[in-house]
């Protein structure tokens, strides 16, 4: 069994965590806090592997709180709920993202985007109430409902999961910068779990999607299993050129540093660039090509519950989901060493309910 429960007391579960900055995930059993009055239990279906889960095993941003059981993808199926509990019931297929809880007070989270909370409680590797949190990793989540969202029945809970961040880190500065016009040409920088992500959504809202890669080798993946329009180059200045003033908007999804310019010259006037990538070096602001063009440069981080929930919905009407690797709990360590080599179309998914021993 993957957890066992008394409500008022806590709760043993089974997850995988890393020790220390080698990163290597091993099963190892810790408690669960009781079930308070708003709080949520769900048994965990399945876990997405993100890129963060992988930095901060190795404590590569040198915030990592160890022993860690990773995880911010979760999804699975109600088995508790507490008295106070409203929003939802046994049964139910519900998911966690990357937060847990915030302080509900600051203007932040008053105006619904708690995700820029000053005191927000992250799914794994934060403290609440003096105790490490715990992600998704494991066999099962107690969480506040104010902090989880229902996932559609129709929708596949595997290719669900990276909805959660994947997800949510590209359709919230599309629906706030207004990117979702359709007709308008929409342009996707990189083609991994984010960028794969945009394609799909910038399809959905009808707009002319073109990816944008290093990679020529990634073309015929984008145009035939993805639906994109047109494919650009980025290294081959002839193309990029040739496609000079024609994006209405562009999301960049690149976390590897990359000049900004040559991405600017693609907009049109008022063109819209939103970076969700987060480079580990300072970028080059390329002030002339925002200037002289009424370009917007912005960045946008994850996204609000409510925001995270509309995705939710927007995926169930239109069958949106990740494109994923589905592997067993055992198989982490190996996923992990093949995220690092970008391996895999396009996200890991742990199928944790049914390998989790």
């Amino acid at each position: 069994m993957a957890c066992s429960s008394n409500t008022g007391k806590e709760s043993e579960c089974l997850g995988w965590a890393a020790k220390d900055s080698s990163g290597v995930l091993a099963p190892w059993k810790f408690p669960r806090r009781p079930l308070r009055s708003t709080d949520v239990k769900f048994k965990i279906s399945y876990c997405g592997i993100c890129h963060t889960d992988l930095h901060l095993i190795h404590n590569e941003w040198g915030s990592s709180k160890y022993p860690m059981v990773p995880g911010h993808e979760v999804v699975g199926v109600v088995t508790e709920v507490g008295p106070g509990a409203k929003k939802f019931k046994v049964g139910d297929h519900v998911g966690v993202g990357c937060m847990v809880f915030s302080c509900l007070k600051c203007d932040h989270c008053k105006h619904g985007d708690e995700q820029y909370c000053d005191q927000l409680i992250w799914t794994y590797n934060s403290l609440e109430d003096g105790k490490i949190t715990f992600g998704g990793y494991s066999g099962f989540m107690v969480t506040d409902e104010k902090f989880v969202c229902r996932v559609p029945n129709n929708l596949p809970l595997d290719a669900s999961a990276p909805l959660l961040c994947a997800g949510i880190t590209v359709y919230s500065p599309m629906k706030h910068f207004g990117m979702t016009q359709p007709g308008k040409n929409f342009g996707v920088v990189g083609l991994g779990g984010l960028g794969h992500m945009a394609v799909k959504f910038g399809k959905a809202f009808g707009m002319k999607v073109t990816v944008i890669s290093t990679s020529p080798n990634k073309e015929k993946e984008a145009r035939e299993v993805l639906g994109a329009h047109n494919f650009i180059v980025s290294r081959d200045a002839a193309q990029m050129k040739k496609a000079a003033e024609t994006m209405d908007y562009i999301l960049d999804t690149v976390s590897a540093p990359h000049p900004l310019d040559a991405l600017l010259e693609l907009l049109k006037i008022d063109g819209k660039l939103v970076m969700v990538g987060l480079p580990d070096k300072p970028l080059d602001l390329p002030a002339g090509v925002i200037i002289f063009g009424r370009r917007t440069l912005a960045g946008s981080f994850i996204g609000s519950i409510k925001e995270t929930q509309d995705m939710l919905d927007f995926c169930g009407k239109n069958n949106v989901t990740s494109m994923i690797e589905l592997v067993p709990m055992d198989y982490v360590n190996k996923a992990m060493e093949r995220l690092r080599k970008s391996d895999v179309k396009y996200r890991f998914v742990l199928d944790v309910e049914k390998t989790l021993k």
